[in-house]
C-alpha cells in the first residue's frame, strides 16, 4: 500500500500578499522564505522542476496531488544547485517506488535547504493564483502572525539579478564522441538536458557566462550559438540582448524560453509578464510553417507581444492555441529562430525534438556557404 507523510499538526504555512494563509507541515527545510507563488500542472517531472534554473526564488505549486512517488535519482538534475525558492505539494510520498531512485523528495530538499510545505489544499491555492494572477507569497514559522508575514514580503525587495546568480561564472565544456560543430551555449539558467540534446547530435558543447562579450565568444570558432533558458524578466538582461545584436547574421542561432524572448527584443519586438504564467505539459502549439500541432512543455512568466513582431525583421512561426502567445519566431536569412516551449523536456514525448535537428541543418548550410566563400 502507498505511504505518504503522515499528516500532522501544522508547523509551518504559505502566506500570499493578499492576506490569505494556508497552513501545513514541513517536508523540506524549515526556513523562512518570500518569493513569487506560481502553479506547474505537470503530474510527472517534478525533480525536473526542482532543479530548472528558470524557478529562480519561485514558490512553486505542485497541483498533482502526489509528488514524490518515483523518488529523486542522481542522474535526472537539471542544475547541480537548485535554486528554485520553495515547493508546496498535497502529500510527499516518502516511499518511492521507483528502482532507480537515490533519495525520497524530502530528503533532496531538506538538503538543498529547500522550504516546501504539504498538507495544503493545493486546488483552492492554485484556484486563487488562476483567478488574481501570480503573486508574492512567504513561507514562515506556524507561529508567525499574518501583520509579520506580509511586512516580510513587503520589505523583500524582487530580485532583478537573477540570471546572473545561476549563470556559470566561468565556461565549461560538454564534450561528445564523434563531432561534428562546435556550439557556444549562453548559460541564463541552461538546463542539463539541453545540453544532452545538442550532445546527442554530434555538438560539442562550450557553456559560457550570460555577459561573455562577443569577441570572446567568437574566439571559440564556433558553428553555432545557442541562447538558454533562465529566471526573470528578459529586459533584465540586455547584455545578452546586446551579444545576440552583435552576433545576428554571422552565425546560427538557436533560443530556448528566456532565449526566445531576448532574440525577440533584440530584434525590436516587445515582452509582457502574462497573468499567471505557463507551466506544465499539454499546451498545443500550432506550428505555422507546417499546419501541424506539437504538444508541448512550458515554463514562462512573461511571453512575446504577437503586435509588436510586425515590423522587425522576425515571422512568427509558432502560436499557442490555448490563448494565441507567440510560441516561435524566425529570421530565416540570418538563420536566426527560437520557441518559446521546452523541446528538450520530451513533450509529446518527441513532438519538438526535431527543432535540434533545425538547428544542425542551420549549422551545417553556414558551414558549406563559409567554404564555397573561402575556396
Amino acid at each position: 500500500m502507498r505511504q505518504t507523510k503522515k499528516m500532522k499538526e501544522a508547523d509551518v504555512k504559505l502566506v500570499l500578499e493578499n492576506g490569505m494563509e494556508f497552513p501545513g507541515h514541513t517536508c523540506g527545510a524549515h526556513r523562512s522564505i518570500v518569493g513569487e507563488v506560481v502553479f506547474n500542472t505537470s503530474m510527472v517531472g517534478y525533480q525536473e522542476i526542482l532543479s530548472d534554473p528558470s524557478y529562480t526564488n519561485q514558490i512553486v505549486v505542485m497541483t498533482y496531488p502526489l509528488i514524490g512517488n518515483y523518488g529523486i535519482t542522481d542522474d535526472d538534475f537539471e542544475t547541480k544547485s537548485p535554486t528554485i525558492g520553495g515547493m508546496i505539494m498535497r502529500e510527499c510520498c516518502e516511499t518511492p517506488s521507483n528502482f532507480r531512485h537515490t533519495k525520497t523528495m524530502s530528503e533532496t530538499l531538506e538538503e538543498a535547504a529547500i522550504p516546501a510545505v504539504c498538507g495544503i489544499d493545493t486546488r483552492r491555492l492554485t484556484r486563487v493564483i488562476r483567478d488574481e494572477g501570480c503573486m508574492r507569497a512567504a513561507i514562515v514559522d506556524i507561529a508567525t502572525t499574518t501583520e509579520e508575514a506580509l511586512r516580510m514580503i513587503s520589505d523583500t525587495p524582487v530580485d532583478k539579478k537573477v540570471v546572473a546568480k545561476v549563470s556559470c561564472k566561468k565556461r565549461w565544456f560538454s564534450r561528445t564522441p564523434n563531432q561534428k560543430f562546435n556550439v557556444v551555449a549562453i548559460d541564463c539558467g541552461i538546463k542539463y538536458n539541453i545540453i544532452r540534446s545538442l550532445n546527442a547530435r554530434g555538438c560539442n558543447v562550450i557553456i559560457v557566462p550570460f555577459d561573455m562579450d562577443a569577441e570572446q565568444i567568437m574566439a571559440f570558432q564556433p558553428d553555432g550559438i545557442f541562447i538558454s533558458n533562465g529566471p526573470g524578466d528578459p529586459e533584465d538582461v540586455p547584455e545578452v540582448q546586446k551579444l545576440v545584436r552583435k552576433l545576428r547574421g554571422r552565425l546560427p542561432i538557436f533560443g530556448i524560453c528566456l532565449g526566445h524572448q531576448i532574440i525577440s527584443l533584440a530584434f525590436g519586438a516587445k515582452t509582457y509578464k502574462l497573468k499567471f504564467g505557463h507551466r506544465g505539459g499539454n499546451h498545443p502549439v500550432k506550428n505555422m510553417l507546417t499546419g501541424k500541432i506539437e504538444i508541448t512543455s512550458q515554463n514562462h512568466n512573461y511571453a512575446v507581444r504577437p503586435e509588436s513582431v510586425r515590423g522587425t525583421d522576425l515571422e512568427i512561426t509558432h502560436v499557442n492555441l490555448l490563448d494565441g502567445t507567440v510560441e516561435g519566431v524566425r529570421n530565416k536569412e540570418e538563420r536566426i529562430f527560437s520557441v518559446q516551449y521546452h523541446p528538450e523536456s520530451a513533450p509529446g514525448p518527441q513532438d519538438s525534438g526535431y527543432l535540434f535537428d533545425v538547428f544542425i541543418r542551420d549549422m551545417e548550410e553556414h558551414k558549406k556557404a563559409k567554404e564555397v566563400r573561402n575556396a
